[in-house]
């Protein structure tokens, strides 16, 4: 099985203390899906014998508004700081009341407050699950904190604006430094996987922008001479995703560019559902799910926990080489192989044509996670 190894620039080092790792359950299917993800997680430490984990539940969302007044609340922003990393729910703030609705979102402003510049979107497809590119195995890394994203792109306000009521104009940004840790990355992960790196831009139309994005990553790939660096425009990208998925490793791109390419991935491997995503920075991570908060289908026993409980292990695997503690990447490995082993059997939600519920399907996994 090839590896969705999400670290960024892994170090060595170990250490005996307890890892200690914020709980944000977040709105909707979070309160559902978060708490599975936490109870394989501990089943899956204590398995391979590892120090239990300190989960440090933290308020934030829907829940926070009530208590605090406030998504996400200061207090919240200063206990993250002190921990080792996160695992945050889905949040639904369509659903917030003024003025909060318009607002950067909780999982945004975690983002920019810890500078988690990149985003690690691996899409795999797993036996048991329809997919429209049933080999695919790639991983797509996409730049965090700038770009054409209106929310990413300025010290203050916003990079969109009205000139006149009849004209809205956006600002899209582009650094060397942003593209260069971005693609630092990239070369990591591909180093450790199948070798191959996907520089994808649209400089024959955005080309100062896009082609700086490219050409830096082109630089910081001389650095990597046992990885194969290609070039797509985004549009033929996506297009090559539809037609031949399976033909690609990693993936690196701007903000936009990937968020679009990664849902699309997710897709296409097989479920949303089933996609995981880390956002990382040199110091700190945050496993949080590629899918939305699901309200229509809160509550009711129904959700799909997997590609929560794989951005936990996600977490997981980047905390064990980042001096934690070594035991958390054995139990990165057993989750992994637990759900897809899960998924082969045929146990699977509704939204990948099962009958199992969430509780049900978390209940599999953790029986092969402690039977292996």
């Amino acid at each position: 099985m090839v590896s969705n190894d999400c670290r960024v620039n892994p170090t060595s080092a170990t250490t005996s203390e307890p890892t200690r790792l914020g709980l944000l359950v977040g709105d909707g299917i979070g309160h559902e899906i978060v708490p599975a993800a936490q109870r394989i997680a501990d089943a899956a430490v204590a398995a391979v014998g590892g120090t239990p984990v300190e989960w440090v539940p933290l308020d934030v969302g829907l829940d926070a508004i009530g208590e605090h007044g406030t998504p996400m609340p200061e207090s919240t922003l200063v206990a993250l700081a002190d921990l080792d990393g996160w695992v945050l729910g889905p949040h639904d703030s369509a659903s917030y009341p003024d003025p909060f609705r318009g607002q950067l979102t909780p999982g945004g402003t975690i983002r920019k407050r810890f500078d988690l510049f990149a985003n690690i979107r691996p899409a795999r497809a797993f036996a048991g699950v329809r997919a429209v590119s049933p080999e695919m195995d790639l991983v797509i890394v996409r730049e965090n904190t700038e770009g054409f994203y209106a929310d990413r792109n300025m010290f203050t306000g916003s990079g969109e604006f009205m000139p006149t009521p009849d004209v809205a104009m956006a600002v899209g940004v582009v650094t060397r430094r942003a593209s260069e840790r971005i693609a630092r990355a990239a070369f990591e992960l591909a180093s450790r996987r199948r070798g191959r790196v996907t520089v994808v831009h649209k400089a024959n139309v955005l080309a100062l922008t896009t082609g700086l994005f490219r050409d830096v990553c082109h630089e910081i790939g001389q650095q990597y001479p046992g990885v194969e660096v290609r070039n797509e425009h985004v549009d033929a990208m996506a297009a090559h995703l539809v037609r031949r998925g399976e033909d690609f490793d990693v993936v690196v791109t701007e903000n936009m560019f990937g968020d679009i390419l990664s849902d699309l991935a997710g897709e296409l491997s097989g479920s949303l559902g089933t996609a995981p995503s880390l956002n990382a920075s040199e110091t700190k991570a945050m496993a949080q799910a590629a899918h939305g908060a699901a309200p229509d289908i809160a509550g009711r026993n129904r959700a799909n926990p997997t590609a929560m409980i794989l951005s936990t292990a996600m977490l997981f695997d980047w905390l064990s080489t980042r001096g934690g503690d070594p035991a958390l990447g054995r139990a990165a490995e057993r989750i992994q192989s637990a759900v897809a082993n899960t998924l082969k059997a045929g146990v699977a939600t509704a939204d990948l044509g099962g009958l199992a519920s969430t509780a049900e399907f978390a209940e599999t996994v953790m029986a092969r996670i402690l039977r292996r």
